[in-house]
């Protein structure tokens, strides 16, 4: 539980959850991750039996992952300790844990919201619109991306290595969740007016928008991509039926001016496209955002050579029109020229130009990015490795000489013990009474100690 002054409720939301462990037969501990607490909320929450852990850094997030790294348990659930979550219901949450979910959220508009629990502006507005901007960028099926009572495998979550340290918090959870294609499931969860007298910690329009500013930061595709595309395919179709001349509908004409629009429309969605790839694959080398093999293959295919050749066309293109719009200034003797004519071959011919620009300039981006970091080894000092070969050579010398004198010694030691062994044989000292048995053994001694020299 994150706590920051919750001298109110903490104690309560404490024992809820020691009870529920008891009456569940589960060996669970109560983290209380305190973000700064100056109302005594530490040891109201250590005297209902709670363990304390300090976090430093501020924030929701923050406060979240210090609790989260402190668990000692295989599964993790998290609730604020405002009293408004019921820790005593966890018992779905723990079931679909042992199930093999890998996250499982709570779902306040399907358990119920009491009156007076969540302010309309939250409830028919913020929640609604964030939860629904998040299934539609990521096609997830989480119908309450902002619940606060959720559990989950810590070891999982753990692995998605999650940085922010705001509200947003409970936004990247789900997001990384569902890219990484964790199992999510949900279950019904009931919200109650919180316990607390003061004012809650969130604020709706600044913590709104770091949800929706995270939603859109990590899906390319509809932040740059699709608009893009739109852009693009409108400014295409405009400045086609536009080349040749005014277009009307019904009554309204559309001419150069359009053509200008057009044009400025084709620029920037396709100067978004780029963003998108360009976007897409920094958060892929950087883990931001997990492996996709389509854009890989954009990649591989895009090389730098490719790119250069595509903008080079467009240069040529361009600088064609120009040409062709010169000549045509020239047949008017460098006069006046009737913008409504002149106006259909530059303005195509300058966004071949800036186009061919853009397109260069995002070949080379992309291959910087593609550049890998390498670890080369330090560099030697030619005086200090020309010494190091030289020991290198002395220390194998000595070591040869060793071993040499070594095998002389042994080689000695064997050859006395075979020439008392003979001297024993022939003055009868051996135990063989046969004296051709005692040449023979004494014979198989000296062999086995030239052997052994």
């Amino acid at each position: 539980m994150p706590c920051l002054n919750e001298a109110e409720t903490v104690e309560t939301c404490v024992r809820k959850t020691i009870r529920f462990f008891e009456d569940s037969g589960i060996d669970g501990e109560v983290v209380i991750a305190d973000n700064g607490s100056t109302d005594g909320s530490q040891q109201l929450a250590r005297d209902a039996g709670a363990r304390v852990v300090p976090v430093i850094d501020k924030g929701y997030g923050n406060a979240l992952m210090g609790g989260i790294r402190a668990a000692r348990g295989r599964y993790v659930a998290m609730g604020d300790a405002d009293d408004s979550y019921d820790f005593a219901t966890l018992g779905p949450f723990v079931e679909e844990l042992r199930d093999g979910a890998d996250l499982v959220m709570g779902n306040r508009f399907k358990g119920g919201i009491a009156p007076g629990a969540m302010p309309p502006l939250h409830r028919y507005l913020g929640n609604p619109v964030l939860s629904f901007v998040g299934r539609l960028f990521f096609r997830s099926k989480i119908g309450d991306f902002h619940c606060g009572l959720r559990a989950f495998n810590k070891e999982s979550i753990l692995r998605l290595g999650l940085q922010t340290g705001g509200m947003e918090f409970a936004s990247e959870m789900v997001v990384k969740a569902t890219l990484q294609k964790y199992d999510i499931r949900e279950v019904p969860t009931t919200l109650s007016p919180d316990g607390r007298t003061r004012a809650p910690h969130l604020n709706t329009w600044r913590d709104g928008w770091r949800h929706l500013r995270f939603l859109m930061l990590y899906s390319p595709r509809w932040l740059f991509l699709i608009p893009g595309l739109v852009f693009m395919t409108l400014g295409l179709l405009a400045g086609i039926a536009l080349s040749t001349g005014p277009v009307t509908v019904g009554e309204v004409a559309f001419d150069v001016d359009t053509l200008v629009g057009a044009s400025a429309a084709l620029v920037i969605g396709f100067q978004a496209v780029l963003f998108a790839l360009l976007t897409k694959v920094y958060a892929m080398q950087e883990g931001f955002l997990p492996h996709d093999r389509r854009v890989q293959k954009i990649i591989d295919w895009w090389s730098l050579e490719r790119g250069l050749l595509l903008g080079g066309l467009l240069a040529v293109a361009g600088l064609g029109g120009l040409v062709a719009s010169l000549l045509h200034w020239r047949v008017n003797s460098f006069g006046e020229l009737d913008p409504r004519h002149s106006l259909r071959i530059v303005v195509p011919a300058a966004t071949a130009l800036v186009m061919s620009l853009q397109a260069i300039f995002a070949s080379l981006f992309v291959s910087i990015l593609g550049i890998r970091r390498r670890q080369h080894p330090p560099l030697v000092d030619p005086t200090e490795e020309a010494a190091g070969v030289v020991d290198a050579a002395a220390a194998k010398v000595a070591g040869e000489r060793k071993a040499g004198e070594r095998k002389a010694v042994e080689g000695g030691l064997t050859r006395a013990d075979a020439a008392e062994s003979q001297d024993a044989a022939a003055t009868g000292d051996g135990e063989a009474t046969d004296p051709a048995s005692g040449a023979e053994d004494g014979a198989s001694v000296e062999a086995g100690g030239k052997a052994e020299g």
